[in-house]
């Protein structure tokens, strides 16, 4: 992100009061000058090249450093570590997540009923989390890291005002948490790969967990 992005939500009284939902990144991002801006683009288009010829295992900082002409040195300071750059390149595909679900059209997006929000909210998780799994799991050297990112937070508030909104009560911070880890990339790629089921068919549980939340 190279600068803060506006609010694009408020669901008034959703969570007892005005909530603004804004883009997020997926991790914090300072804003940035111009020209820095352009750097940091440059880093990550060479390593996105990368990423397609090697995968996230094998993506290193002197690769990219090479890739871009830069000394490694830069990128370092640019990204802090390795986990930072693979963070950085999922950040442009959550930021699209992101917009199609806080201002895309229905069901996904503002303009469908709350509950028909939540059905589509989970597939779309799973079909990023599946799409993206390499880079997600490469990014995870810290577990309590995955919880404290901004774009974590979007989601679990995200959630939580659907929820609100569906006419759910009880413990409705614990309900999304609940709801939410089963879009996990791990066990999205554990119950599609290693276990063989259609996608289709986890989707479909998310769907029964939200009717037992939100149905008598």
């Amino acid at each position: 992100m190279t600068g803060p992005i506006p609010p694009l939500v408020t669901t008034p009284g959703a969570l007892g009061g005005p909530t603004d939902l804004t883009l997020t990144s997926a991790d914090e991002a300072p804003a940035l000058r111009a020209d820095a801006a352009r750097n940091r683009t440059r880093l990550l288009d060479a390593a996105s090249r990368l990423l397609g010829n090697c995968g996230a295992t094998n993506l290193t900082m002197e690769a990219v450093a090479a890739a871009a002409g830069v000394g490694k040195g830069t990128v370092f300071r640019r990204f802090g570590d390795r986990t930072g750059l693979l963070i950085a390149l999922l950040d442009h595909r959550e930021q699209q997540l992101q917009a199609a679900f806080l201002s895309g059209p229905a069901p996904l997006g503002p303009d469908a009923p709350a509950l028909e929000r939540l059905y589509a909210f989970g597939p779309a998780l799973m079909r990023h989390e599946r799409d993206h799994h390499e880079l997600i799991l490469a990014a995870r050297t810290d577990p309590l890291r995955n919880y404290s990112v901004p774009a974590a937070g979007l989601r679990h508030t995200h959630v939580m005002i659907l929820l609100r909104q569906a006419g759910v009560t009880g413990d409705i911070d614990l309900l999304a948490h609940t709801l939410l880890a089963t879009t996990d990339a791990a066990l999205v790629h554990h119950l599609t790969v290693e276990r063989g089921m259609p996608l289709e068919r986890v989707e479909a549980g998310w769907r029964e967990l939200v009717d037992r939340l939100t149905k008598p």
